[in-house]
């Protein structure tokens, strides 16, 4: 399945249209992290803590939506947009969004 964040496929027709596909990701960032991320951020560093869970959190966000895609007939996946939000102190939503299209392949692929 292509995703893009683009509202169009470089080259490619896009011939149908099957509404907008979510996918959601709610986690914790737990009692230890939140502690390790604090001392990061008193010395200016990267949170790595933080950063171990906004990957999967990510990435299963994107398979969500793509399922969603798939169970809708669609090939691909256009205007794709990832936010991120705190939700009461250590609790991190990822969403995802996009418009679930059909586009036309070239015979090659």
């Amino acid at each position: 399945m292509l995703l893009t964040t683009t509202p169009t496929i470089d080259g490619r027709r896009i011939t149908a249209y099957h509404g907008i596909v979510f996918g959601e990701v709610i986690t914790g960032t737990g009692f230890v992290r939140d502690i390790s991320a604090s001392i990061s951020d008193l010395f200016g560093l990267r949170s790595s803590e933080y950063e171990n869970v906004l990957g999967p959190a990510r990435e299963n966000a994107i398979y969500e939506m793509t399922q969603q895609a798939f169970e809708k007939g669609a090939n691909a996946v256009v205007g794709v947009k990832v936010d991120y939000e705190v939700l009461s102190g250590n609790m991190l939503m990822v969403s995802v969004s996009g418009t679930a299209v059909t586009a036309e392949y070239s015979e090659k692929e």
